[in-house]
C-alpha cells in the first residue's frame, strides 16, 4: 500500500503493514502539497533531524521531555507523532490562530525552518508506550452510558424504585422524563435552586457524566404509573388540566423543558405545586399557575395525571466508547495510529491532554469544521472514555521511504 505524493514518491510503511489506510484514503492516492509545501517535513534529511534535536532540546524539552515523552500533566507526547501534522500545528500556533498561550509564545519567534526541523526530529523518535489500565478513569470502562447510569443510579432506587417507578407516596417517579429535564432538575438540587437538603446532599457528589448517565438510564426504562394512592377527583382534574396542556401535553407528556406528568406520584405532584406557590421552587413560569390553583384543585390535578399512562421519551441511541472509537479511527487510523501524514496519531497519548483537546473542540474553543461535526455530539462521559481508550493503545511509528521519481 502506498500514498503517492508529487515527486519524490513516499511510501508509508510500518503501521500500513499492520493495519489499513483510513477510509478517506485509497490504497494509492496522489496528494498535492500546494504552494506552501505542507509536506516539507516528510522530506527531512538526517541533517535536518539532527539539527531539529538540538533546537528541540533547547526550546521544547522542558515541557515535552528530552525524548518527546512528556511527564507533565496536560502536556502531550510528541515522540513518534506525524511530521507533517506537527509542522502544520506549530505553524498554527505561530500564526496566533490558537490564541494567546504558552505554545503561541514559544513558536511566534521561531522561523519556519526551525519548526519543520523540530517536527521532523520528534517524528523520528520512538513513541511513548501505552498507559497502564490502572490509569484509566472508571468512566472509560463503562460499556455504554445507559449501563454506567444504571450503576450510578443504585443509590436512587431506595426512594424512586428499582426502575424509577415510585412505590413510596411523596417520592417522584423518574421514568418517562426527558433526560434534559431530569439533568436540569438534578442540577437545580445540586446548586440549591431547588430547596431540599436531603436531595442536595445526595447529588452533591455526582459529576456531569454521572447525572447525564442516570438521566439516560431512567429514560430508557419501560414507563409505568407510580404504584401509590391518588386521592382526588380525576374527572375534575382533567377539566382543570386544560390550562396545563400547552407545556405538559394533552396526555401529560411534556417536552425537554417541561416535565411529563403522566403517571406521576400524586403526593409528589401536590408538594411540587405547593413549592412553586410558596417560592421554595423559583420558576416564574410556574409561580402564577400554582398560586391561582386551590389545594382542592391541585389534589384533583394530581389524581388526573397519576391516572395517565406515561410514555417513553424520544431519546437518541446511546453510542458506546467502542462505537465512537471506530468513528475516530476512520481519520486517525486503526487504534489511533494515523496513516495520513496530516492526521495526528492518538495512540498512547496522555489521557488528560486528549480530554482537554476534545473538550476544546466540543466547546468551540478549538476550531475545526471536521472535529466540530464529530465532537458536538460527544458527552462528557464519551470524552473521558475515548481519551482513556486511546491512551492505552500501542503507538506505532511511521516510516517514510523516498522512492526514485518515475521517468
Amino acid at each position: 500500500m502506498r500514498v503517492a505524493l508529487e515527486s519524490p514518491l513516499i511510501v508509508i510503511a510500518g503501521i500500513v503493514a499492520a493495519g489499513a489506510l483510513p477510509s478517506g484514503l485509497s490504497a494509492t492516492e496522489t496528494i498535492r502539497p500546494g504552494p506552501r509545501d505542507d509536506f516539507r517535513a516528510a522530506y527531512a534529511t538526517s541533517q535536518d533531524v539532527a539539527e531539529g534535536k538540538r533546537l528541540a532540546d533547547a526550546s521544547c524539552a522542558r515541557c515535552h521531555g528530552t525524548s518527546g515523552i512528556s511527564t507533565a500533566k496536560g502536556v502531550p507526547h510528541l515522540a513518534g507523532q506525524r511530521a507533517v501534522y506537527l509542522h502544520l500545528e506549530l505553524q498554527t500556533y505561530k500564526s496566533g490562530a490558537r490564541g494567546k498561550n504558552m505554545m503561541a509564545d514559544a513558536a511566534r519567534f521561531l522561523s519556519d525552518d526551525v519548526l519543520f526541523k523540530v517536527a521532523a526530529y520528534y517524528a523520528s523518535l520512538d513513541p511513548a508506550g501505552p498507559a497502564p489500565a490502572a490509569t484509566a478513569r472508571s468512566a472509560a470502562v463503562a460499556a455504554d452510558p445507559v449501563s454506567a447510569g444504571k450503576v450510578a443510579a443504585v443509590s436512587c432506587s431506595g426512594c424512586h424504585g428499582e426502575a424509577g417507578i415510585s412505590t413510596i407516596p411523596g417520592m417522584p417517579s423518574l421514568v418517562g422524563l426527558d433526560p434534559k429535564y431530569l439533568v436540569a432538575a438534578t442540577n437545580a438540587y445540586r446548586k440549591g435552586q431547588r430547596k431540599h437538603d436531603m436531595m442536595k446532599g445526595l447529588v452533591a457528589g455526582l459529576g456531569e457524566a454521572d447525572i447525564n448517565n442516570i438521566a439516560l438510564f431512567y429514560a430508557s426504562q419501560k414507563p409505568g404509573k407510580a404504584l401509590t394512592p391518588a386521592p382526588g377527583n380525576a374527572a375534575a382534574g382533567k377539566k382543570a388540566a386544560a390550562a396545563c396542556v400547552a407545556c405538559h401535553g394533552e396526555a401529560g407528556v411534556g417536552t425537554d423543558a417541561a416535565p411529563s406528568l403522566a403517571g406521576q406520584d400524586a403526593q409528589y405532584f401536590a408538594a411540587a405545586m405547593a413549592a412553586y406557590k410558596s417560592g421554595l421552587r423559583a420558576d416564574p413560569m410556574m409561580k402564577g399557575p400554582a398560586s391561582s390553583t386551590s389545594d382542592a384543585a391541585t389534589k384533583d390535578l394530581a389524581a388526573y395525571y397519576a391516572s395517565l399512562q406515561p410514555q417513553p421519551p424520544k431519546v437518541g441511541k446511546s453510542v458506546s466508547v467502542a462505537e465512537w472509537a471506530r468513528r475516530c479511527d476512520r481519520c486517525h487510523g486503526i487504534n489511533g495510529n494515523s496513516t495520513d501524514p496530516r492526521m495526528p496519531a492518538l495512540a498512547a497519548q496522555r489521557v488528560e491532554y486528549l480530554e482537554t483537546v476534545l473538550d476544546a473542540y466540543r466547546s468551540g474553543a478549538r476550531k475545526s469544521e471536521a472535529m466540530a461535526a464529530m465532537s458536538t455530539a460527544l458527552t462528557a462521559e464519551s470524552v473521558r472514555g475515548l481519551a482513556a481508550h486511546y491512551s492505552r493503545q500501542k503507538a506505532r511509528p511511521v516510516v517514510y521511504v523516498i522512492l526514485p521519481a518515475k521517468n
